[in-house]
């Protein structure tokens, strides 16, 4: 009896260090998944073709070797994703006098679609004073970016960043711009075409959702 009992005794502690072993294996992979998808993340271009957009105005639009390429004028391509509260960022490049802009929070315009987009922009430009990296509200520079960092036919890093109404804009890494405004709630990223004959070149372009579950 005194052999049983001990026996009972020692499966019992065997069977508890298994299962505790396969609880801390669970949890190891647990905590190593979430970390490798905690970023949040999300590409809206996939490189291949114009699925997730739409467009207005007189710009063309089209996918060159992966990369999202615009010309022809003035128009707006639109996202089909719609954020509140977010990041946004991608890498860009323009080519010689170029003007284009990153819009967010931005809708069509009911009484134009092709017209200027309703929302705030965060311009593309390395001429004018208003330069890149500044904040635009439509057609009006608005919030005055540190410097200008950035020139023609090279690619650029920006981000955006909006909480409530709270907006910041980074330009290859260095903060440039901070606003506050409460006009435009919600609304689709946007990328702006202006003038035949200039071209606008977006890549690695991504969103992560801030909005409160």
């Amino acid at each position: 009896m005194k052999k049983l009992l001990m026996f009972l005794i020692a499966s019992l502690v065997i069977v508890s260090c298994n299962a505790d072993a396969s609880d801390n294996t669970k949890n190891n992979s647990e905590a190593k998944i979430g970390k490798g998808n905690g970023s949040g993340w999300v590409s809206i271009f996939n490189g291949k073709n114009l699925d997730g957009f739409f467009v207005h105005g007189k710009a063309t639009w089209d996918v060159r070797d992966g990369i999202l390429t615009g010309d022809g004028g003035m128009g707006h391509i639109y996202t089909e994703t719609v954020a509140t509260d977010f990041e946004v960022k991608g890498t860009f490049r323009t080519s010689d006098n170029c003007n284009s802009g990153l819009y967010f929070r931005a809708n069509p315009p009911k009484d134009n679609v092709d017209g200027w987009p309703a929302g705030y922009e965060a311009q593309i430009d390395h001429h004018q004073d208003a330069h890149t990296g500044w904040i635009w509200l439509p057609g009006t520079p608005t919030a005055k970016a540190k410097k200008l960092i950035t020139k023609d036919n090279e690619w650029f890093k920006m981000k955006v960043r909006m909480v409530g109404e709270n907006m910041q804009v980074w330009v290859n890494g260095e903060l440039m711009t901070e606003y506050t405004d409460s006009k435009f709630a919600k609304g689709h990223f946007a990328i702006q075409g202006h003038n035949p004959g200039q071209i606008i070149e977006i890549k690695e372009l991504m969103f992560k959702d801030l909005s409160s579950k």
